[in-house]
């Protein structure tokens, strides 16, 4: 690992089947929707972005929390079975009320810290960025959540739609 960033390239741009360039792409899914995975993609989008990158973040499941107008604004962090969280405990008092609520209030502490922005100001960042924001339409109806419902910028696509986008991605991830 030593040496790694000096190898990394900062190109900005592939090559295309034809021969010809184009920008680099990222295409990410995100299906999770805690404050600790919000984070993940949308740093990784706006970096990607930053560089010059075209970047694509699908939003499927619990993901989908992340970009609704309502859900985003009350993510948390569960400090039961995650044993890597800002607060360590047994699986037991995890379950004990006020344990989420104080997990989620050490998260953004960590995060202030690091001067990190709040979620809601790195999606602004991203979609400012230029990243594109893809809400899972399946999932949308499995979970009863409508267009309304997105934070404005959402594209609806299907699973074959974001396939479509990520098939041409030098990088897909699912964070």
């Amino acid at each position: 690992m030593i040496g790694l960033a000096e190898n990394l390239s900062s190109e900005t741009v592939a090559i295309d089947q034809n021969g010809q360039q184009k920008r680099k792409r990222i295409a990410l899914v995100a299906s999770k929707g805690t404050l600790d995975q919000a984070y993940p993609p949308l740093i990784l989008a706006t970096t990607a972005a930053s560089l010059g990158w075209e970047a694509g973040v699908y939003f499927t499941f619990f993901g989908l929390d992340v970009i609704h107008r309502k859900r985003s604004r009350k993510l948390k962090m569960a400090s039961l079975a995650n044993p890597s969280g800002p607060i360590q405990m047994p699986n037991l008092l995890g379950a004990l009320p006020g344990a989420t609520a104080g997990a989620t209030l050490m998260m953004k502490k960590w995060m202030k810290n690091a001067n990190m922005p709040p979620v809601s100001e790195f999606i602004s960042m991203a979609q400012g960025l230029g990243v594109q924001f893809f809400a899972c339409s399946t999932t949308m109806g499995v979970m009863g959540v409508g267009e309304e419902d997105l934070i404005d910028g959402c594209l609806v696509a299907g699973a074959a739609a974001f396939l479509d986008f990520a098939s041409t991605a030098e990088v897909q991830l699912f964070v």
